[in-house]
């Protein structure tokens, strides 16, 4: 894997961790409700899911590289239109809302189990890593370009979420964030767009 092609996969990964859902209000609820060691517990059992997610989907597409060429092509195309609409998506959001965050009180391990399967259970994960992977996976794959696919997902995921937990210590952060969620929207939406147009037309 050369380094512009991390680089790449490195600002998408950064963009979708960055994107409010159901895993920001996970953190955020945490972290408001029970402090910044159960909001960074969650934020990091949440990149252990992100880190199975990409394992899986990129040893999938790995397989399919070498031993059905046609349906990976197939594959591929079908991920740049998903990265397409994701992108078109994005360019039209006017922005995440102000986040609701019920209060709770919960133990410590409760938190590491909320983080883990909000990214288990969310199949948008699946999607997101088959489309954005297919892109970057090739018959010259070898491990340790699988291993630094993953490894750069889950940090990214990890460190962002962590981020989050630390910086919600001071409750002016929350209101900057949601005032600049359509501005990364946009971002991430023209990246998205770029990108699904450099495999359609090669």
């Amino acid at each position: 894997m050369t380094l512009a092609t991390w680089f790449s996969l490195l600002a998408i990964c950064c963009l979708g961790a960055m994107s409010p859902g159901p895993s920001l209000a996970v953190v955020l609820r945490h972290t408001i409700s029970n402090g910044r060691a159960h909001g960074m517990v969650t934020a990091i059992s949440h990149a252990a899911g992100v880190a199975i997610w990409a394992l899986l989907t990129v040893w999938g597409l790995a397989v399919l590289v070498v031993e059905w060429p046609l349906v990976y092509q197939l594959l591929t195309y079908a991920g740049a239109l998903y990265l397409m609409w994701m992108g078109i998506k994005a360019l039209r959001s006017k922005g995440a809302g102000p986040m609701q965050v019920e209060p709770v009180k919960a133990p410590i391990s409760e938190a590491a189990r909320d983080g883990l399967m909000v990214s288990l259970l969310n199949p948008k994960l699946a999607f997101f890593f088959i489309a954005l992977f297919s892109q970057f996976v090739s018959a010259e794959l070898v491990l340790a370009d699988k291993l630094i696919m993953m490894g750069t997902a889950s940090v990214i995921d990890a460190g962002w979420y962590i981020i989050v937990a630390l910086a919600l210590s001071h409750s002016q952060v929350l209101e900057k964030l949601q005032s600049k969620s359509a501005t990364i929207d946009k971002i991430s939406g023209v990246i998205l767009l770029g990108l699904a147009m450099r495999v359609l037309t090669l």
